[in-house]
């Protein structure tokens, strides 16, 4: 346990030294770390940001687009953003600035678990179609991958 400002300071230094956190993420790791009152912990993280260490809107690009490369929709990105106490404004421009075509991505999942041949069997595709959602995809962009045609 960390006590006094600039060892509460040193800790967060070193955690986001490690990878980037939200400002929420960030917080409830030092209230678990640190003995501090809340005014300090919003002073600290009012310094780090002015001081460019933390912010949220570079978290989310990061975040967005590592999330994209494990083959995630936007619905569970923009969930998963929030949940990690992120802006839905700024979530959404991370999203928008991502520049994905999520139509080919979700193909992408789809091919990689199903395979190639797209089932004409309805409770396949239902199927094939949950695992898309779970995914974070939008219905529109499901339904869509299975009126493609196979290159």
């Amino acid at each position: 346990m960390y006590e006094g400002a600039h060892d509460c300071e040193a800790a967060a230094v070193r955690l986001l030294a490690q990878r980037e956190h939200s400002r929420r993420e960030l917080a409830q790791k030092l209230r678990q770390r640190c003995e501090c009152d809340t005014d300090s912990l919003n002073r600290l993280l009012e310094r780090l940001q002015e001081l460019g260490y933390l912010d949220d809107t570079r978290y989310a690009g990061m975040f967005v687009r590592s999330s994209v490369t494990r083959g995630r929709g936007p619905q569970r990105i923009a969930y998963e953003l929030r949940d990690r106490g992120v802006d839905d404004i700024i979530a959404a421009q991370a999203l928008a600035e991502a520049d994905v075509d999520w139509q080919a991505l979700a193909a992408e999942q789809r091919e990689k678990k199903f395979g190639r041949v797209i089932p004409a069997d309805y409770k396949e595709r239902a199927r094939q179609s949950r695992f898309l959602a779970g995914r974070g995809f939008y219905m529109d962009t499901i339904k869509a991958v299975f009126q493609r045609r196979p290159d």
